[in-house]
């Protein structure tokens, strides 16, 4: 085969046409091949290049990806109207006198600091008072049960009075401060050794950490009744968000599907973060509500509910395309997003939608920036060789294709005030899983993990009725769990 190399003017001049020909065809091969690398190169920098330019503002990263070089915060909230501080009709917290307080300490003057006279036997006038608010010196309590044994007089047996059920052993420690540890340890994330340690430093002993250990494992039994309404509502309810994220269980990656409305919260681990994690958890296969979450193809696999997606995450992935590709139709469309939710939240009750010529002006916009951007992304050309498989298409025609393909579910909280704009709910019940993740690294057993999902899905549920967290745990102890009651259902 001829080449070129090596070949000057005068010798290519001696060449016949056939050869030339040959040459010629060789060397359009050889560009072509040098093209199709350049293409592959330049998409391969292109998506590098992406990759670099994400972060916890533009993509669905957390803040911890970031790294040493954070990002300059750039919320992509806007600027409200109301002034700074506490708005009118909140209440606050201020510390208030009491009118009976449990103790009094007089300060009498003895004596007039200016002329020292002596003020014993003069009568006061008046009285300036300052009240402290402090927590007395606190003690373990026992409380003694004594069952009376008695000789029946019928039969000669000796019988026994019934201990209460939640009193088993010669000596234990109560409801209520195993309620404590578990607490300090499922809610505020403190390892085992350290609830130990701060119990015995309030009330002189604790119990060791397999007794907060048994008395977790006892908490998830006695809720059962609760979890099991918690799933059951979730199934009921009209609207529910749905989540999902990694957890890391015996060394290998898991994930924590987690589903909730403004009064419920059901969190699951499982191996799989698809499907079949999602039908484990038992709330999806058989809810026939709307779904809020993000684009996670396996949601759309139920096909028995409808389906809403987050718009906080397209407004991220709207941004990213603003910085990294320069395409001006992403930030009108985030712009139009927020214009939308700016006039849902300013429309008085009761109405439940916008007004029909409001959508339709909405529709009809939305519609133009998403021809206006498929315009200025085509479809990919076919490769070749011919590969199996959809081609690869840029970040933007992909973004552009999923707002085109699901804009009922986009634009859904403009048809129904009661759908929500975006699935921040659920990415906040997320958000203090991932935090016991950071605090523990991961969770060594699979039953643990288990265990610790069931009792935070009590204690959300707990918090989001507004009750006490202690309160609710010492309730399950003794046999009364919270039992939720959820007017969404």
């Amino acid at each position: 085969m001829l080449s070129r190399e090596g070949l000057d003017r005068e010798q290519l001049n001696k060449l016949e046409k056939e050869a030339l020909i040959e040459l010629l065809l060789n060397v359009l091969t050889r560009m072509s091949e040098l093209e199709r690398q350049v293409t592959a190169q330049a998409a391969t920098i292109q998506k590098l290049e992406d990759e670099l330019a994400k972060n916890s503002n533009n993509s669905s990263k957390p803040p911890s990806s970031d790294g040493l070089k954070k990002p300059r915060t750039r919320s992509l909230r806007q600027k409200g109207q109301r002034p700074l501080g506490g708005q009118p009709g909140h209440k606050g917290n201020t510390l208030r006198m009491v009118t009976e307080p449990a103790h009094v300490e007089l300060h009498p003057v003895m004596s007039c600091p200016n002329c020292q006279t002596d003020l014993s036997d003069t009568e006061p006038v008046g009285q300036e008072k300052r009240q402290v608010f402090d927590v007395p010196p606190v003690s373990l309590e026992v409380t003694e049960h004594q069952a009376e044994i008695k000789q029946c007089p019928g039969c000669g047996e000796q019988v026994k009075g019934a201990f209460p059920a939640h009193v088993t052993q010669p000596t234990q420690y109560g409801p209520r401060l195993k309620a404590q540890a578990g607490y300090l340890n499922a809610y505020h994330f403190i390892p085992l050794a350290r609830t130990e340690e701060l119990l015995t430093d309030f009330y002189g002993q604790a119990p060791s950490e397999a007794v907060v250990i048994e008395a977790n494992n006892l908490l998830v039994e006695q809720t059962r009744p609760s979890l099991e309404s918690i799933k059951q509502q979730l199934i009921a309810a009209p609207v529910a968000h749905f989540d999902e994220s990694g957890f890391r269980v015996e060394g290998k990656l898991h994930w924590l599907h987690v589903a909730g409305t403004s009064e419920l919260t059901h969190y699951y681990v499982h191996p799989k973060r698809g499907q079949a994690g999602m039908e484990a958890a038992g709330i999806l296969p058989t809810f026939q509500g709307g779904a809020m979450h993000d684009h996670w193809s396996s949601y759309l696999k139920f096909d028995n509910c409808r389906h809403y997606f987050c718009n906080a995450h397209h407004l991220r992935e709207l941004q990213f395309i603003v910085d990294q590709y320069q395409q001006e139709w992403a930030a009108e469309i985030a712009q139009l997003l927020r214009d939308i939710k700016t006039e849902v939240e300013a429309t008085p009750a009761p109405a439940l939608s916008l007004p029909p010529d409001r959508l339709a002006y909405y529709e009809d916009k939305y519609a133009g920036l998403i021809a206006q951007g498929l315009a200025a992304n085509p479809p990919p050309d076919d490769p070749l060789p011919p590969k199996r498989g959809r081609p690869r298409q840029s970040p933007p025609k992909n973004l552009l294709d999923r707002l085109q393909a699901h804009k009922s579910g986009v634009l859904a909280f403009m048809y129904d005030f009661r759908i929500p704009f975006d699935n921040n709910l659920a990415e906040r019940d997320v958000r203090m899983v991932k935090v016991k993740q950071k605090v523990s690294g991961a969770f060594r057993t699979q039953s643990g993990a288990e265990t610790f999902c069931a009792i935070r899905s009590y204690i959300s549920t707990v918090r989001k009725h507004g009750h006490n967290v202690i309160d609710a745990m010492f309730d399950a102890f003794v046999g009364q769990p919270f039992m939720p009651t959820s007017e969404a259902a």
